[in-house]
């Protein structure tokens, strides 16, 4: 299939690449000119056959809203956008709203894989009408992992694409913040000789192997103890936005709030723990670590 793709970061790039390898036709925009195909979102649009399906992969909040509504200025009956970015869930019915008084379609996808999902494949979760899932389901079906899993069309509502993606990244915090306090416990007390070689050991036979242990193995085997990281570690949003969920739906959620909660500790003084949290993102992610520790408590960053 024709596709345009506006946002060539870290996973737009790769992004392209994979749906290129996997036979199809990719104009790709970005506001960096040596990573963008066309010059323009105008250019973009013009260069794809109808029904245009455009990917957006740009920040949440403002970025993507700005996109959306330029592309519904350009864009027409029977067109689609797709929003992979990792937007608040209540934002897509707006967007949805919008696009649709040019008759244009909206699909929101939440996407998962990092920088590898190039190799690997992205985890994709996607909200909107079977109509216009089906008019994007060729790229759906390359990017997504090999196998019956990574893709879900979680819901007809615009929203259930990012809602899912939302509890998935809840899910990551609390499971990451239990790694990484078993490591500090164990780094802390002065009876395990290698650390690093009893949580690689994990990694098979136990109920606890995951790909975020693998991550975390890795990390240690480039810095044991980790003292090349900060104790600071981000949080993208969803954290929050899944404990609002879970405020505004009287669902018990004690561990992922704990997590996120334990992430503002982060700013306030220097962690263990939160070492081995900012090792993991940026083993999956590519999200940048810092060096040294924090002058404040910086605002959370959309990534």
């Amino acid at each position: 299939m024709d596709i345009g793709l506006i946002g060539l970061g870290k996973m737009g790039g790769n992004m392209r690449t994979r749906l290129r390898e996997g036979g199809h036709t990719v104009v790709g925009y970005d506001r960096n000119p040596d990573l963008s195909d066309v010059a323009s979102l105008e250019k973009l649009v013009e260069k794809l056959p109808s029904p245009k399906v455009v990917w957006v992969m740009v920040p949440a909040g403002d970025p993507t809203r700005e996109t959306i509504k330029a592309l519904g200025e350009l864009l027409g009956e029977g067109d689609l956008v797709v929003d992979g970015g990792n937007s608040k869930w209540t934002d897509d019915q707006i967007n949805a709203d919008l696009l649709a008084q040019q008759g244009v379609g909206f699909v929101d996808c939440g996407v998962s894989g990092g920088v590898w999902g190039l190799k690997n494949g992205y985890a994709l979760m996607c909200g909107g009408s079977d109509e216009d899932v089906a008019k994007v389901q060729p790229a759906f079906d390359t990017l997504k992992p090999e196998g019956d899993s990574g893709f879900v069309h979680a819901g007809k509502k615009v929203g259930a694409g990012h809602f899912s993606k939302m509890v998935h990244n809840g899910i990551e915090y609390a499971i990451m913040q239990s790694y990484a306090e078993g490591w500090e416990l164990l780094e802390k007390v002065d009876l395990v000789d290698n650390v690093t070689d009893v949580f690689d050991s994990w990694r098979e036979g136990t109920v606890i192997r995951s790909w975020l242990l693998d991550l975390l193995v890795e990390a240690l085997k480039e810095d044991t103890h980790l003292d090349k990281i900060s104790g600071y570690a981000e949080d993208s949003g969803e954290g929050r936005w899944t404990v609002e969920a879970a405020i505004d739906n009287a669902v018990p959620m004690n561990v992922i709030a704990a997590s996120l909660f334990a992430r503002f500790v982060s700013r306030q003084d220097e962690s263990p723990a939160m070492k081995a949290i900012a090792a993991m993102r940026n083993q999956f992610g590519g999200h940048a670590v810092r060096t040294q520790p924090p002058a404040g408590g910086d605002a959370p960053t959309k990534d």
